[in-house]
């Protein structure tokens, strides 16, 4: 009781001793305006806007090359209590895409270069305390070679201050807030055991004062409860001159795991400090206790537990939202995720938001975090890689759900240079951070790759039966890199094929009709039936990733019947439709009962004898037809994956109803098809085309 009462204090206490740090949104009150509209005094036609916010929501997502990539304008008015004068100012930006210079007053006060990392920004010596400031910040989402991605073409680079903004108000001695906007401090793990871990926390101490100060750093672990694990107290002297460093090791008796999906526990970190008497300032940050470790051939132990590698890619941007999302929207994708039954997400090809990387350490997603290196090489992107990559390091460190970090994806010619650079990136990643893997990505089906045999990891991404040869091909793949690269750490980084909803085809052959403007929906439930059924059989494939979780703009393309779009999605970009391919891998990742009928939309039959195929993981289905019950069937790829043969369809339309008993209660699912010989067509033999608003963006 006593120690309940103790720790409620000490609450108290922390509430009423934060005014050392001040955070604050300011996401309201900004104005925007494109330079079509603007004139030279910079006084007319500005918009009001709400944080976040893109201009690019609806013109990247619609039609092929309409979309506007170039300079914008936004701006505020900020008033600051004459009492700030004394403290320290910052605006922390999450995410500006892609480029962005912020002026006060006129003068300028920095900027940034790169769309996905959140940057920080001093203000303090350049307002006016008591009166009125103009905040203007210039933002350019034009391509650039010198910042990474350098184009537009394996995604688009959405325009605007996208993501929150937060005003930031410290003491003059405070945790560093410019350290590449990380959080200042850093919780380095090692040794971690279910009898003991050991913690290293790293602290970056700035002082503003004129004169040296002894503080107090005090770092307090706690448990969920309220209790405190562990706690440790240092006496520093912080020098007026320059960024120093301290450091505390704190050892964690009968530590409480950190174990994915099963237990993904967290500890809370509190960083305070203190002078003479009182907290100046604080820091809270998660601290899950965990290893992981990647066995070749064999797969993923976290905590020496091996651990399934049930993977998805997600891209962030939403139909009519572009990357202005809310937390809910964010939250919304994260429950798709967890809902398909996937382990682990590789967020490509950026870094991502900061309330995702929050919500998986709760949830215990394994995650792969990477920087936007992609697709081309302009040979001057160099600083801004390594830029990029320190800003996701040391940004996202202390999030326990992150095993590794990825360098590159597709990047090849000049060999050397790439090489060369990928090596520098490696080295980076571990300077900063040695407790991690590292990962590089290539597109060929070879293990060694030139370009790509500079990480832990070999990243693999690959699509047979899509973009050349056919589907089966994917067996003699795995067989050979079992075979010929036994001690390589492999991952099939992705993999996926498009889908259209609102286009079907009964019968479909191995080959995918990619540049075609046909991409049905039947294909890629065959694609993926027969990939999972052959990666769930090769552990050489440490992990793998179906690319993509949801449809995404791909503001240069127009393929599919949709322009702009890639449809390779489990899920439609609006979110309202998980396709076919959705409910495969639900029925063999998720412990949820699963029993599905596909071909749902390939409503227009064309085949009297057909087969049905039914997706059930709670063991063999009853399948009816018309009221009558069909018994004939056999197993697919997976032991989920049952296909009722020779069905006869009649005339008109036909009730197709699965059925099984779980738990004594009926769980069932019922389509209806319409057969006619009429159906059958020249050509492909697709049914008709069917577009509607709400899906294809038109």
């Amino acid at each position: 009781m006593k120690t309940k009462i103790l720790c409620l204090l000490i609450g108290i206490t922390f509430i009423s001793q934060m005014q050392g740090r001040d955070i604050k949104p300011f996401n309201d009150g900004w104005s925007f305006k494109k330079p079509e509209n603007l004139p030279q005094t910079l006084n007319e036609n500005w918009k009001p806007v709400t944080i976040p916010h893109t201009w690019n929501a609806e013109d990247m997502q619609v039609k092929k090359n309409i979309f506007y990539a170039g300079e914008a304008y936004y701006k505020k008015t900020y008033r600051p209590d004459k009492s700030l004068a004394d403290k320290r100012v910052f605006l922390r930006f999450e995410g500006v895409a892609a480029t962005a210079k912020l002026y006060v007053n006129g003068e300028f006060a920095g900027g940034h270069e790169g769309g996905y990392a959140a940057f920080a920004i001093e203000l303090t010596k350049l307002l006016k305390y008591g009166e009125t400031n103009e905040l203007l910040m210039k933002v350019d989402n034009a391509p650039n070679p010198e910042v990474i991605p350098i184009n537009h073409t394996l995604f688009g680079v959405y325009g605007g201050i996208y993501r929150p903004v937060e005003l930031i108000v410290t003491e003059k001695i405070n945790i560093a807030v410019t350290d590449y906007a990380s959080p200042g401090v850093y919780l380095t793990q090692q040794n971690v055991t279910k009898q003991s871990a050991d913690v290293s926390v790293k602290i970056k101490l700035e002082n503003k004062r004129k004169e040296a100060e002894t503080v107090k750093i005090r770092t307090t672990i706690y448990e969920t409860n309220g209790n405190i694990k562990t706690q440790k107290e240092t006496s520093v002297k912080v020098l007026p001159q320059g960024r120093q460093v301290f450091t505390q090791e704190l050892a964690v008796k009968k530590p409480h795991l950190w174990q994915g999906l099963e237990d993904p526990y967290l500890y809370k970190t509190v960083v305070q400090i203190e002078l003479k008497g009182q907290i100046i300032d604080e820091i809270v940050q998660p601290l899950g206790l965990r290893h992981f470790e990647l066995r070749a051939g064999d797969g993923m132990y976290l905590n020496g537990k091996k651990t399934p590698m049930y993977g998805v890619c997600r891209h962030q941007d939403w139909w009519q939202y572009g990357t202005a999302l809310s937390n809910e929207q964010h939250d919304a994708d994260l429950a798709i995720i967890k809902e398909i039954g996937a382990t682990t997400i590789r967020f490509a090809h950026y870094q991502q938001a900061e309330r995702i990387y929050a919500k998986c350490d709760s949830i215990g997603f394994i995650i792969w975090a990477e920087i936007p290196f992609v697709n081309r090489v302009s040979t001057q992107e160099s600083g801004n890689a390594k830029q990029q990559l320190t800003e996701l390091i040391r940004q996202n460190y202390n999030h326990p759900s992150i095993y590794v970090w990825g360098l590159h994806n597709e990047v090849y010619t000049p060999y050397n240079y790439t090489v060369a650079l990928t090596t520098e990136l490696n080295d980076l990643a571990k300077s900063e951070d040695r407790h991690r893997y590292t990962v590089s990505v290539n597109g060929y089906k070879v293990v060694d790759q030139a370009s790509n045999l500079n990480a832990d990891i070999q990243g693999i991404n690959q699509y047979f039966g899509w973009y050349g040869g056919e589907i089966k091909d994917v067996e003699g793949w795995a067989t050979g890199i079992e075979k010929n690269f036994p001690d390589y750490k492999v991952i099939f980084s992705e993999y996926g094929a498009e889908a259209n909803i609102d286009q079907q085809e009964e019968v479909v052959g191995e080959f995918g009709r990619y540049f075609s403007q046909f991409y049905p929906e039947t294909f890629a439930t065959k694609y993926h039936e027969i990939h999972w059924g052959v990666i769930s059989k090769h552990p050489i494939l440490l992990a793998s990733y179906v690319w993509n979780t949801f449809d995404f703009a791909t503001p240069v393309n127009t393929q599919g019947g949709v322009e702009a779009r890639n449809m390779k999605g489990l899920v439609t970009f609006d979110r309202k439709t998980k396709k076919d391919p959705f409910y495969w891998y639900k029925a063999n990742w998720s412990k949820e009962p699963v029993l599905y009928l596909t071909q749902r939309r390939a409503t227009e039959r064309e085949n009297e004898i057909t087969p049905v195929t039914v997706y059930s993981n709670l063991g063999a289905p009853q399948l009816f037809v018309n009221n009558v019950e069909i018994k004939d069937y056999s197993k697919g790829t997976t032991n989920v994956h049952y296909i009722f043969n020779n069905v006869k369809l009649k005339d008109g339309e036909n009730t197709i109803e699965t059925k099984i008993t779980h738990n004594g209660q009926v769980i069932e699912d019922k389509i209806k098809w319409n057969y006619s010989a009429k159906n059958k067509q020249s050509g492909d033999g697709s049914t008709p085309v069917k577009r509607t608003e709400e899906h294809v963006g038109l």
